[in-house]
């Protein structure tokens, strides 16, 4: 296993020259790294840098959160996904409010405490907005750790993530213990685990001969740089249709919520309906639970996307109705285009929105 002190010093040394200018390093306010820590767990920091932008000029502190209506914050959210982060964001201000004071915590184990936020979170911020030595483990630091220390077993494994998180912890240490005036040095060192596995030490052609870890990288060495990181079985992808349709009536639009416990709960969307082997081209389902006739409808496409394991063809057909039109299924709203704008819908359903509107618009 390469020396703490190697990795510690060349990693710095790398970083100092080729850290990327992000929004978030240019200072040390601990709500803004923790928005964007958020932000940046299962999405990428090019997508990240509009959103983190965006929300911080709308809710730039605990405070402007901690009050915000709820919608305000999902639709400062919609397109990032996965919006339960969104909501714990704002619930974890509220309880910053309520036990803080409104001063963000600097103590690791009253971050931990926080809704949303788990031992990673909790170390990036305690490290880089505080100084702390508190290690981290992410995606990319996985990479670069297992590729370095040569780990070939399982990263499914919890033996193998504690040893990660041990090693981590080793390195953060040892680097709390370098001097640099002025310098965050833990903080420093556990961006550059990130950085190097962002932006060199990749998934697929890692570019070796520009990692400042080269010379010790026992995965290299071996040539084991295609298998490691063991990122063991991947789930078996599910094929799904759906079936949605844009319903318009003297120039309004029929949308629905999405249930509190649902899969994007408190989103809008236009009616669907995944199709099954009883109603396999969803004709049941528009003529006795929307009141539509098939063969009237007009089609606008399809969209794909994909949710974990799940991949999700979406048909979108619309239909214009009569002004004495109800649905028969279920309520819903009837939206202006420009009202839609206004709404956050699920990032398919917000495809569908604009095909919609230049749709009327021909």
């Amino acid at each position: 296993m390469p020396e703490a002190a190697t990795i510690v010093k060349n990693l710095l040394r790398w970083y100092l020259t080729e850290a990327r200018e992000l929004p978030w390093r240019q200072n040390r306010d601990p709500y803004g790294i923790w928005v964007s820590e958020i932000m940046l767990q299962q999405t990428q920091v090019k997508t990240v840098i509009p959103y983190w932008e965006r929300w911080m000029k709308r809710l730039p502190d605990v405070d402007r959160l901690a009050r915000a209506r709820e919608t305000t914050v999902i639709k400062l959210w919609e397109g990032l996904g996965y919006y339960s982060r969104a909501r714990n964001l704002q619930r974890a201000a509220q309880m910053i409010q309520n036990e803080h004071k409104g001063c963000f915590p600097s103590d690791y184990e009253a971050l931990l405490a926080l809704p949303g936020v788990g031992p990673y979170t909790a170390g990036a911020v305690s490290s880089i907005a505080f100084g702390q030595p508190r290690p981290i483990v992410d995606g990319n630091v996985i990479r670069v750790l297992t590729r370095v220390d040569g780990i070939r077993e399982s990263t499914k494994l919890s033996q193998t993530i504690r040893e990660l998180w041990s090693r981590s912890e080793s390195l953060v240490r040892f680097a709390s213990e370098l001097w640099r005036p002025g310098r965050n040095v833990c903080g420093d060192f556990n961006q550059s685990l990130m950085e190097l596995g962002a932006t060199v030490c990749l998934p697929r052609q890692p570019l070796c001969c520009d990692c400042p870890l080269r010379r010790c990288c026992r995965a290299r060495a071996e040539g084991m740089i295609e298998v490691i990181p063991n990122l063991g079985a991947r789930k078996k992808m599910i094929a799904r249709m759906f079936i949605a349709v844009v319903v318009r009536r003297t120039g309004r639009y029929l949308v629905r919520q999405r249930s509190a416990g649902e899969i994007n709960g408190g989103l809008w969307e236009f009616p669907n309906v995944e199709l099954t082997s009883q109603d396999p081209s969803g004709a049941v389902w528009l003529d006795s639970g929307m009141g539509l006739d098939p063969s009237k409808l007009s089609a606008l496409g399809e969209v794909k996307h994909s949710i974990t394991n799940n991949r999700i063809t979406l048909k979108v057909y619309c239909s214009d109705v009569s002004p004495d039109y109800c649905v028969m299924e279920e309520a819903g709203e009837w939206l202006e285009a420009s009202e839609l704008e206004r709404y956050a819908f699920t990032a398919a359903h917000r495809k569908i929105v604009r095909r919609a509107i230049n749709e009327n618009g021909r």
